[in-house]
């Protein structure tokens, strides 16, 4: 069967994805079930279930006010919610909310499995072929985020461990590992809002490759457009994006705060290897555990994207503006500068407007 056709393609109906398929519409493009032949169509498709992107895959104790850069989709505030109440329970109901208000027509459940050029022609079409059928598209504005790619880190001695190893993608609270002596794997933000929770009713024991760099500082404009700018470099050279804490430092939040008052924010240098009761630590002593958990972050879920042979030889996609520099038919948001969520936004509005500008958008 034939690929069915559409000008563009949104993968992933994450933050970045909506924003995508919001400005679309706002230009005149029309889902591609409600079209009529003379319109310009899209088409979104998620591998979810249900609305809510990566937040309905959060853990519990992940609240409201403590979330990490929340930014409302465009053309619709998140409602207020009690800053008790769990993210994974209001921000996909918001997600879903705002699918049908702006009848975005989101296909789901779908796994994207490839996508390739129809043919030589560098104006012709890409194909994105899925677990639902192939459609061949002008454009593909790719915005399939981290969630699905854990990065789990490799030591000697991994798979001897006896106690429990588990990803931050795969963490419920705390109170699983009470009384337990919890090895903490990570710098990032996650890895410290984690440490001060679980450190409430376990032994803790914070362990990072490099000695983390506090910024006294606030986070604030000057510093992000800063951080943003050694990201946008890295990923035109088509190096990975790199992890954020590489780029901003480490920076003092609530929960940062409350650890080192209570004493527990203390760093130990990455151990060498792992044993079947702890981990072997760069001295030559033993630390016991009986959890090990990575708060390592995510790599960018793009496997599907193989058939175009973009990556590059350091791992990365040559990416300016959030477009593909060696395939201008693909958009890659949700990618390296524009990771936040704000920048999501930022970057579904602005592939569309490269996409209207581009006379292959408006041929025949």
């Amino acid at each position: 069967m034939e690929p069915a056709l559409v000008d563009v393609v949104v993968i992933g109906a994450g933050q970045a994805g909506l924003s995508a398929a919001y400005h679309l519409q706002r230009r005149g493009f029309v889902p591609l079930e409600r079209a009529d032949s003379a319109d310009q169509t899209f088409l979104v498709v998620d591998a979810n279930p249900e609305p809510g992107g990566a937040w309905q895959h959060r853990w519990p104790s992940l609240r409201m006010a403590t979330v990490n850069g929340i930014h409302e989709l465009p053309g619709f505030a998140v409602p207020p919610a009690d800053p008790a109440a769990a993210s994974r329970d209001i921000l996909p109901g918001y997600f879903a909310e705002y699918e049908e208000r702006f009848a975005l027509d989101v296909l789901r459940p779908v796994q994207v499995k490839s996508v390739r050029r129809a043919d030589d022609d560098p104006n012709g079409r890409l194909v994105v072929e899925t677990d639902r059928g192939a459609w061949a598209a002008r454009f593909v504005i790719n915005a399939t985020g981290t969630w699905t790619r854990p990065f789990w880190p490799r030591y000697p001695g991994q798979e001897r461990f006896r106690g429990r190893q588990l990803h931050v993608g795969d963490y419920v609270s705390a109170e699983e590992f009470r009384g337990k002596r919890v090895v903490i794997v990570g710098a990032g933000v996650s890895a410290v809002q984690l440490l001060d929770e679980i450190s409430h009713v376990a032994d803790t024991f914070w362990v990072t490759r490099r000695e983390p760099q506090w910024v006294e500082e606030d986070f604030d404009i000057p510093a992000r457009v800063a951080a943003i700018a050694g990201v946008e470099d890295r990923v035109r050279r088509g190096l990975p994006p790199g992890s954020v804490i590489s780029v901003t430092g480490m920076h003092w939040t609530p929960w940062a705060r409350a650890a080192e008052a209570r004493g527990v924010l203390v760093r130990h240098p990455m151990f060498a290897s792992i044993e079947e009761d702890g981990v072997r630590m760069p001295d030559g002593t033993f630390q016991r555990a009986d959890v090990i958990l990575w708060a390592t972050g995510f790599r960018p879920a793009l496997d599907h994207l193989a058939p175009l042979r973009l990556r590059t030889p350091e791992g990365g996609f040559r990416v300016e503006n959030g477009r593909s520099i060696d395939e201008p038919r693909l958009f890659l948001i949700g990618y390296g500068p524009s990771q936040s969520t704000v920048g999501a936004n930022r970057a579904g509005r602005d592939a569309v407007r490269a996409i209207v500008a581009d006379p292959v958008a408006l041929a025949a």
